[in-house]
């Protein structure tokens, strides 16, 4: 298989966003943790994305994008959030009131199983030799990743499988919208204006289903909660998806899928500062392994189709 010229992802270019999406996801994982409890989830996620898609779209508005979508535009910015601000953060966010938030961590970590696959099949990338190498080498680190948390969990029963479940729901969901953004409908529109609608839309939606399922809004006033919420929607959400969708856009949806390898590292790390967490030997190697794979498979380069 030739191998073309030198890849993007070795670019400062794409290493400084991928570099900043990774290290604010991967505190996102703690602060939802605290969303939960007073506030159904699903009102939860309404309020992140409310604030996300008001943001981008002020920000649209302050560099002078248009703000208006056709209706392919439109349509478009329904399946957006519906898959990736709807389905993903809800299936997400009810997982982590069964697992801990290490464990749905590291199982998202799998997003570039079927990122790779969807790719494949709709946008026609294929895989390099170099790329396969670095994916086998970090998902066996991700297992050793998911064998440290099993192990930390003493009540291994349904709850357990429940939360696994949910969470692979949401990274099904979340690949979706993934290839769709590398796909040629989403270029065709500003991506500030595209997100702000699709997460105002998406927001609607999980309105919607929250007064349905939960009945009226209810907000926790501590500040706690508030500061929570507005750092998931500004900073975990309107700051960090125009960054990671662009970091996709020019090196793939599998390559772009790294950065939810590393986060749950970055997850542990955080919680060994804040929550008290104890590394073992399963979860040492897991993250380095988990860290070769991630530097060898962005230094692949892009094979010829």
């Amino acid at each position: 298989m030739s191998e073309a010229a030198a890849p993007n992802s070795a670019r400062l270019a794409v290493l400084l966003p991928f570099a900043a999406v990774t290290l604010i996801w991967g505190s996102t994982w703690i602060v939802i943790t605290g969303q939960l409890g007073t506030v159904p989830p699903t009102w939860s996620v309404t309020y992140r994305f409310l604030i996300a898609g008001i943001a981008m779209l002020a920000w649209a508005a302050i560099t002078r994008q248009p703000l208006r979508l056709d209706t392919r535009g439109v349509g478009f910015a329904v399946l957006m959030g519906l898959f990736q601000f709807v389905l993903n953060f809800n299936f997400v966010y009810r997982a982590e009131g069964h697992v801990t938030s290490g464990l749905v961590a590291v199982v998202f970590a799998l997003l570039l199983v079927p990122n790779a696959i969807l790719a494949r099949i709709f946008l026609g990338q294929r895989l390099g030799r170099q790329l396969i190498v670095g994916s086998l080498i970090a998902m066996a680190g991700v297992a050793l990743l998911f064998l440290h948390e099993i192990r930390r969990d003493p009540a291994a029963s349904g709850e357990v499988y429940l939360g696994i479940g949910l969470t692979m729901l949401g990274v099904l969901s979340a690949s979706i919208a993934n290839v769709m953004q590398a796909g040629e409908t989403a270029k065709a529109y500003p991506m500030a204006t595209m997100l702000g609608w699709a997460m105002l839309l998406g927001a609607a939606m999980d309105g919607a289903f929250a007064w349905i399922t939960t009945g009226p809004p209810v907000l926790d006033t501590r500040p706690s909660y508030i500061a929570g919420v507005l750092y998931l929607g500004i900073l975990g959400s309107a700051v960090s998806f125009p960054l990671y969708f662009s970091v996709l856009r020019k090196i793939g949806p599998a390559k772009a899928a790294y950065s939810s390898v590393i986060i749950p590292v970055l997850a542990m790390l955080l919680s060994t500062l804040f929550e008290g967490y104890r590394w073992s030997w399963l979860a040492a190697g897991g993250a380095l392994l988990a860290g070769a794979g991630l530097v060898l498979a962005l230094r692949a380069r892009r094979p010829n189709r």
